[in-house]
């Protein structure tokens, strides 16, 4: 089934999910093209609604993700991608999972709970 880019608009959100460890990676967007794009390719595409264009995950970084399945959800209007994360880092900070940080029961302020495999400054000069 096709996702229904009409319902959000022309953008859906995309959950990435690591195959094996079923971890949670990150949280993006995609258009049609990105859609088309991941589905012809077999890589995770998105689009940045930041950059306000198409981005091939680990185009920069190397990270990329090989789609392992693709599922959509009973309205159409969300995706799962499962993967298999290249690199280690899905995250642009250098993480694991872009959910790195965790508000748990008695702290005041978000506490990293991964380790970080890269400075992004190495990688993107940033």
């Amino acid at each position: 089934m096709k996702p229904d880019f009409a319902k959000g608009g022309g953008l859906l959100p995309v959950i990435t999910q690591e195959y094996g460890s079923n971890a949670v990676l990150m949280l993006a967007w995609i258009n049609e093209t990105a859609w088309e794009e991941t589905c012809r390719t077999g890589l995770a595409h998105y689009w940045s609604r930041s950059r306000n264009r198409l981005w091939k995950k680990g185009e920069s970084s190397g990270n990329m993700q090989r789609i392992i399945e693709i599922r959509v959800d009973c309205d159409a209007d969300s995706v799962l991608y499962i993967v298999d994360q290249q690199g280690g880092a899905a995250c642009h900070e250098g993480y694991v999972s872009c959910f790195f940080r965790s508000l748990g029961t008695g702290h005041a302020e978000p506490v990293i709970v991964e380790k970080r495999l890269f400075d992004p400054e190495d990688v993107y000069g940033k």
